[in-house]
């Protein structure tokens, strides 16, 4: 192994990363105008370039300790504060509210339950806390909500579902509904919206590849009974033009 070449420039020496003086043992006089020297370089760095250098010392890098990751889990009755997915769903992750990277302590308040799909989406980007928001799971009176619903749906993509209407005006007439109980597509979360946005794309390819006969397809919403909606339960109808 060849023998790591060092840098010398006056009394300091470089190898690498390491820089050491290459001289005699010092007196304390020495060392204690060393110190001082370098004392006075750092005030006049810190003084140009702002306090800000030292921002990185104030974040909490601490792992979150087991025993507040439990009782955060246990808040959350075990479904992301966002979408409403459980471990079933897919990985939970405990979220820092207000990020770390912003000054977010890990604190029990600071402190959310979001599945891996949506921290990975929120990442650093704001600190809203989505525990705030408690939507309502199903309506026993919904028939989009009504177990009977379930053997009709062909396609399902996370926190949405496909069936076929049940007054189809032409054949594939489809509706993408969201699981959770929501009034119409304005109230639906970003996320429903998005996943709604992926199943129709599904559904397109897949019905263009089954059927050569389909030239087009229509997209489209009713929000309000003035609109013409009749169920409110939020759906978004897809049909196919021949």
């Amino acid at each position: 192994m060849p023998v790591p070449v060092l840098k010398r420039h006056g009394v300091v020496e470089r190898e690498k990363n390491l820089v050491s003086l290459s001289v005699e043992k010092l007196t304390f006089e020495q060392k204690a105008h060393i110190k001082m020297l370098c004392e006075r370089k750092m005030q006049a760095f810190v003084k140009k370039n702002g306090l800000a250098i030292w921002d990185y010392r104030m974040l909490d890098t601490e792992p979150i300790p087991d025993s507040i990751r439990y009782q955060v889990l246990m808040d959350s009755e075990g479904r992301c504060a966002l979408c409403g997915a459980t471990k079933d769903d897919r990985p939970l992750d405990v979220d820092h509210i207000k990020p770390r990277s912003r000054g977010g302590l890990t604190v029990r308040e600071n402190l959310q339950v979001l599945c891996s799909k949506c921290n990975r989406s929120k990442g650093n980007k704001d600190d809203t806390d989505f525990r705030e928001f408690t939507p309502i799971e199903s309506d026993s009176h919904c028939p989009f909500c009504s177990q009977q619903i379930r053997p009709r749906i062909v396609e399902e993509f996370d926190s949405v579902f496909a069936v076929e209407d049940g007054f189809a005006v032409t054949p594939n007439h489809m509706l993408i509904i969201p699981f959770r109980h929501t009034e119409d597509f304005f109230s639906m979360t970003s996320k429903e919206s998005n996943d709604a946005e992926d199943l129709l794309r599904i559904m397109r390819n897949r019905i263009s590849l089954t059927d050569s006969s389909v030239s087009g397809f229509n997209v489209g919403v009713n929000c309000g009974e003035s609109a013409g909606q009749t169920i409110f339960h939020a759906h978004i109808p897809k049909s196919v033009s021949l």
